[in-house]
């Protein structure tokens, strides 16, 4: 099988000759670690893997994501507004005003390379009044040309090689929870969906217009095998909204890119949300998604127990607790052997790190767990 077809295959309750091995990625910290503890510096961790535990670099390849074409265009300018106590204040990309550790700069706001705390302390739409800064750097059409093009000459270049490259290919949206916080705010984005429902509704009305036409211009070019959404929205114990405020608010913009994604034969609808998401869950199947991840353990998400409650409706990937690779040797085992084994009996799940690998996993101890599942998997 290509690895396309394994990833597929997988997440879709089939037969794959073997599940793809997809233990989790590093972020910056981690990577800054591993070097200190055995990582060669010039070698690729996955390349390191595939030679120290004898598996083919292949068994790693899953998915690939088209670029980012969902941005406003243009941005705002990012610039920096003060340093004091050992914090930058910035002006970030999406014209909010935002507080960082002057470890970093504005560059560890645009994606996430690191585990970086932030404090935000304005965004730039207000109230209604703000709206206008933002909608307009929202056109959807691929008829506009020049430096606040959306669709480049090099995006369909690289949409057509990502195409061909024998694995599974993406695309990345924020979910309109995401987006609007990015807008309004977290807690600003709660209170208005009291005090002000409509322009709640505005807002994510407009999210999905822009999306859709972005997406199917996309789709009408591109062989897309699955939508990945980004959309924090819990907490550890529960979701940051209720249920009703997502049927309310979430759900038609999900049904909407459900109904799309059908019409183009998209097979994989899925959704990536940290925190405790039991509750939304239903939702989410209801809305016509059939993957999600990370599956954080910590935030009392137990996948087993999920798989006996919504059966073959939902596929995973993730769901290994990064605390007990953390802690290696048996701890690590038991927590591995707990889920993998249920789970693969039924198909409808990749086993990964149920969040970015942090650096207090070491070298050592992640090669350890990547071999458990490289045997799980069937890769040794």
């Amino acid at each position: 099988m290509t690895p396309r077809q394994r990833y597929l295959e997988t997440l879709l309750f089939c037969a794959p000759d073997r599940v793809p091995l997809l233990p989790g990625g590093p972020r910056e910290s981690t990577l800054t670690a591993w070097h200190q503890q055995g990582l060669d510096e010039d070698v690729h961790h996955l390349d390191a893997l595939s030679q120290q535990l004898g598996v083919p670099r292949e068994a790693f390849d899953g998915r690939v994501g088209l670029p980012q074409v969902f941005r406003m265009i243009p941005t705002f300018e990012e610039k920096v507004l003060a340093h004091r106590e050992g914090h930058y204040v910035v002006q970030d990309w999406m014209g909010a005003i935002t507080e960082i550790s002057d470890t970093y700069d504005y560059t560890y706001i645009r994606a996430a390379k690191d585990f970086v705390t932030r404090k935000w302390h304005r965004f730039p739409v207000q109230n209604r009044d703000d709206w206008e800064k933002i909608a307009w750097r929202y056109d959807p059409s691929e008829a506009v040309q020049g430096p606040n093009a959306r669709f480049m000459a090099a995006f369909w270049e690289e949409c057509a090689r990502l195409e061909a490259s024998e694995q599974a290919v993406t695309v990345s949206v924020n979910g309109p929870f995401w987006q609007l916080r990015e807008w309004v705010g977290m807690e600003p984005l709660c209170l208005m969906m009291i005090d002000d429902p409509e322009f709640v509704t505005m807002m994510a009305d407009f999210w999905q217009r822009f999306t859709l036409q972005v997406l199917e211009t996309i789709l009408r070019r591109v062989r897309v095998d699955a939508l990945m959404v980004s959309e924090d929205m819990a907490y550890k114990a529960h979701s940051m909204i209720s249920p009703a405020m997502a049927r309310r608010f979430l759900q038609p913009t999900y049904r909407s890119w459900h109904e799309l994604l059908r019409s183009y034969d998209v097979p994989l609808y899925d959704m990536d949300s940290d925190g405790q998401i039991e509750e939304l869950i239903p939702i989410w199947i209801e809305s016509g998604i059939n993957c999600c991840n990370p599956i954080e353990v910590a935030a009392g998400n137990d996948i087993v127990a999920f798989r006996r409650r919504f059966g073959r409706q939902m596929a995973y990937h993730g769901g290994i607790d990064k605390r007990a690779i953390a802690a290696g040797g048996e701890t690590m085992r038991a927590e591995v052997l707990r889920v993998v084994p249920p789970l693969f009996a039924q198909g409808g799940f990749i086993p990964g790190c149920d969040h970015g690998v942090p650096p207090d996993i070491s070298w050592p101890a992640f090669v350890d767990y990547t071999r458990l599942l490289a045997e799980l998997t069937g890769w040794l």
